[in-house]
């Protein structure tokens, strides 16, 4: 069994790693990571959400975001917008040229997945899907809970 459960975390760690790869391909001719993407499609379904409200819905820490966010203001992808007269606390936008090339990034991502899943049938798709998604969830309820409780698993 504990071969099986090292089996499980490698292949999900090297299917990551290789759809990071693929992405960061995708990715370079908009002087983007693989990384900082996930921050424009927040930010496409979620436009105002403040730095703090992004790290939770990523799932990284603040100042990661930070410096993702930065890059993305420098790359004219993301402008900030003061809240309440608080210099700390803003609001973040996409730009009209985040806005531009999302479509394009969504349609590449599409043509990824269709590549990696070209041997599964329609109804084994759904089912890994929904395996991951039950995996994503748990993982996260922990991380949740150890942060709220401060144990370690």
């Amino acid at each position: 069994m504990e071969i099986e459960n090292m089996h499980f975390i490698m292949l999900n760690n090297k299917i990551f790693r290789n759809n990071q790869i693929q992405l960061d391909k995708v990715m370079k001719k908009y002087d983007l990571s693989s990384g900082s993407m996930s921050y424009l499609f927040i930010l496409e379904k979620s436009e105002g959400v403040s730095l703090h409200q992004l790290s939770i819905k990523i799932g990284n820490d603040k100042a990661m975001t930070t410096r993702t966010i930065k890059r993305l203001i420098e790359l004219k992808y993301v402008y900030k917008v003061g809240k309440d007269g608080d210099c700390r606390a803003y609001q973040l936008y996409l730009t009209e040229k985040a806005k531009a090339i999302l479509p394009q990034m969504h349609r590449e991502i599409e043509e990824i997945v269709d590549l990696i899943t070209v041997d599964l049938s329609q109804e084994e798709k759904e089912v890994t899907l929904a395996a991951m998604k039950k995996i994503f969830m748990r993982t996260q309820q922990i991380r949740t809970e150890e942060e709220v409780n401060g144990k370690k698993l």
